[in-house]
């Protein structure tokens, strides 16, 4: 129904495909030159070699000309040179004025002679400049070109938690060894803010340099306290002593009853007075407003 309506062409075209259509009509040089270029079809078909503009002779010679010219191969010359000078063959360059000359060195002394000459040059290595890559990564330290259009992965793939787990946990332990070095905490509080750095309850040096402040303050309070409790008994029990002494008709002396009472309260009193002092010292002025 199609061929009998839209024509065997159109048929042939729908069914074999574009290509094989135009073969079909416009035949297989057409379709060549159609495919491969000009030149191709021309050295394909003829034997040609398309002869430069600036030669003289008509359009039709100009075609005509066969292509007589043999190019010589200098791969070896170019690899004996890349090894005496010690680099690339992509970094030899031949002198192409003189090609018959270079093209007769079959050894390594040749090729040397043709290098003192100057014939056969070593080139520089070719710039990579990363002056740009610098300066776009300056930027980015600053934070620029950082956005989310920039970014092409997780946010865990970008920085892993497990490697910002351990650079804080490494930050951490070695605050705890350095104070501990320092006679700052003892080893059984080291132990214990250790476990807790394990347990992710410091999020940071300073807030672990909080809670090593408070806890020494904490720890100095119960120590006075104990030491007030302490004193206060020794004191009750002296005068406890002396009570059931003199009950007893017993003649009491104060000063062998409780020695130890007297000590412990004198170091009460002053400890006390010490941080009446201390916060004197750190209370404002009442005038300095």
């Amino acid at each position: 129904y199609q061929r009998r309506v839209h024509g065997k062409q159109w048929y042939q075209r729908r069914v074999h495909g574009k290509q094989w259509y135009q073969r079909r009509v416009h035949g297989k040089q057409w379709y060549q030159r159609r495919v491969h270029g000009k030149q191709w079809y021309q050295r394909r078909v003829h034997g040609l070699f398309p002869v430069p503009s600036h030669i003289g002779g008509s359009a039709h010679s100009k075609h005509r000309i066969r292509n007589h010219i043999e190019m010589v191969s200098l791969r070896l010359q170019k690899r004996l040179a890349a090894s005496v000078l010690k680099c690339g063959k992509r970094r030899v360059w031949l002198d192409p004025n003189e090609i018959s000359e270079i093209s007769l060195a079959h050894s390594r002394a040749n090729v040397r002679k043709l290098v003192k000459d100057g014939y056969i040059v070593r080139q520089p290595v070719r710039v990579h400049s990363r002056a740009r890559v610098r300066k776009n990564n300056e930027a980015k330290r600053k934070g620029r070109h950082t956005g989310t259009g920039k970014r092409r992965g997780t946010a865990n793939a970008r920085m892993p938690t497990k490697v910002l787990w351990v650079r804080r946990q490494r930050v951490l332990r070695r605050l705890l060894r350095k104070y501990r070095a320092a006679k700052k905490i003892d080893r059984h509080m080291y132990h214990e803010l250790y476990l807790k750095c394990k347990g992710n309850v410091f999020k940071n040096k300073r807030v672990l340099i909080e809670h090593i402040h408070r806890a020494k303050a904490e720890k100095a309070r119960e120590k006075t306290l104990s030491d007030q409790a302490e004193a206060r008994r020794q004191r009750n029990k002296a005068a406890r002593t002396r009570k059931n002494e003199r009950a007893a008709g017993v003649p009491v002396t104060v000063a062998a009853a409780a020695p130890a009472a007297k000590t412990a309260a004198d170091a009460a009193k002053k400890a006390t007075k010490k941080k009446k002092a201390a916060n004197a010292k750190t209370r404002p002025c009442p005038g300095a407003a």
